[in-house]
């Protein structure tokens, strides 16, 4: 994914195309439509438009689409630090409404590979969810379960 992330993310259309190759992978992250803007070992940074697809009865975002945007953005995260020798899934998350989302919001994720990687573990990957004015509306702790690929099960 980082490769694809770095031959593509030098222009706007490169970035939409890995966007869009992204969603196709995992189709349900495409109900937020997702920019990526940052893609790098340790950090993730995502953002979404406010529409109408994503606004709940008051007009603000969605809770579940800043879910998602959480749950994307530490994936991503986690897939661009940990070694290929390595597979991480959501375990579960803990999130935080902390203001209206009002506006269209930036997701940053942080993530860091893991002192010991020789067994499964569990790993939280911190998530925040900003608006335009940079306010924090949202925060959220992604647990992963991380642990390595069976030999058998890498590519030669």
């Amino acid at each position: 994914m980082i490769r694809l992330w770095a031959r593509l993310s030098g222009t706007a259309t490169g970035r939409w195309l890995f966007a869009r190759l992204l969603c196709w992978k995992a189709p349900y992250f495409s109900t937020i439509r997702p920019r990526f803007e940052i893609l790098e070992p340790g950090r993730c940074e995502l953002s979404i438009r406010k529409r109408r697809a994503v606004l709940n009865h008051i007009g603000t975002v969605h809770a579940i689409a800043m879910c998602n945007m959480a749950e994307l953005a530490a994936g991503c995260a986690m897939e661009a630090t940990l070694p290929a020798s390595h597979r991480w899934i959501p375990k579960g998350m803990t999130v935080d409404y902390v203001l209206k989302a009002g506006t269209a919001l930036r997701a940053i994720a942080t993530a860091g590979v893991p002192a010991d990687l020789d067994t499964a573990l569990e790993v939280a990957v911190p998530v925040r969810v900003v608006n335009t004015s940079d306010q924090l509306v949202f925060q959220a702790i992604v647990r992963m379960w991380v642990s390595p690929i069976p030999v058998a099960s890498l590519p030669s």
